[in-house]
């Protein structure tokens, strides 16, 4: 599977441009972010952890999202929700449109703002990708550039106005029906474990010492995924060859080396941040898989 992005289709992007700093620092500022995109395009550099996404795109893709996988027909509108993983393939090499990224606090001034954020658009068992007919794709796009015009004046309500808009491309994509070209996994042991690597993955780089890990245990991540633990746990010792626990353990002594060795947390903060309720038991767990314990990582590094 091709975890690629284009500008707008990003995992966690690491691209540098002359611009990126500037987008990634207004992004976080405003919560919201409108911009044209094409195959030309930059990348921009930001955490798809953080931020929804809507955007509509004049270009063929197939994607990939959670356990499944759509193809779109050259007009379409996708739906991204940060707490799950997706992934897109391009088919066709000339592609433009418009995105639309902004965070959850942003949208959700409100109560009737949050209920659209738990429609079927962003819900893991719902249907992010919305092929378009040109009146369909034309109505779409007046609304994404009513969005770019506005996020650039100086009027007091403008906030108000993009969420307004923002509402209006969920209604209106509530209102047509999902695309039905699923892809179907010949797999389903491939497909689960693919989905359960790429969630795995999304939990990092821990950047924030007050917000611990999220999903600690193999149970988490069933849960998450809605599947019994045992199928998750069978399906990825089939794939792999290790178990599901083995995984998360090694991403997380991954992680913490890269904490003991490129921040200044205590030793404390980074057990809080991998999760662990006390350092006795991150120095355990880690000296259990390293063979040494956390502050000797630290030492060498010196």
């Amino acid at each position: 599977m091709n975890y690629l992005c284009f500008s707008y289709f990003c995992k966690v992007e690491k691209q540098v441009t002359d611009s990126g700093s500037d987008f990634n620092a207004e992004l976080k500022l405003k919560g919201f972010k409108v911009y044209k995109t094409d195959s030309n395009s930059a990348g921009h550099s930001y955490s798809r952890k953080d931020f929804y996404k809507i955007n509509i795109t004049f270009g063929n893709f197939v994607f990939h999202y959670a356990e499944r996988s759509f193809e779109t027909d050259d007009i379409f509108v996708f739906f991204g929700n940060p707490h799950i993983p997706y992934s897109c393939d391009a088919i066709s090499e000339a592609h433009n449109g418009y995105t639309c990224l902004f965070s959850g606090d942003f949208l959700k001034p409100n109560e009737r703002s949050e209920s659209l954020l738990q429609s079927p658009l962003f819900k893991i068992g719902g249907n992010p990708i919305f092929n378009l007919n040109k009146a369909q794709a034309d109505a779409f796009t007046q609304l994404f550039q009513k969005m770019l015009a506005e996020q650039d004046t100086e009027y007091t309500y403008k906030d108000e106005m993009i969420r307004n808009y923002i509402s209006l491309l969920i209604h209106e994509a509530l209102k047509i029906q999902p695309s039905e070209n699923n892809f179907k996994y010949s797999n389903a042991s491939a497909r689960i474990t693919s989905v359960f690597l790429e969630l795995l993955e999304r939990q990092f780089p821990i950047e924030n010492a007050n917000r611990p890990l999220g999903l600690k245990s193999a149970q988490d991540y069933a849960a998450y995924l809605s599947v019994h633990i045992n199928y998750l746990n069978s399906a990825v010792k089939e794939i792999t060859g290790k178990s599901t626990t083995t995984h998360i353990g090694e991403r997380i002594i991954s992680e913490a080396k890269a904490l003991l060795m490129h921040t200044d947390w205590n030793i404390s903060e980074i057990a809080y941040a991998l999760g662990f309720e006390y350092p006795t038991y991150f120095n355990n767990f880690f000296k259990k898989r390293t063979g040494t314990v956390p502050k000797s990582i630290r030492t060498a590094n010196l």
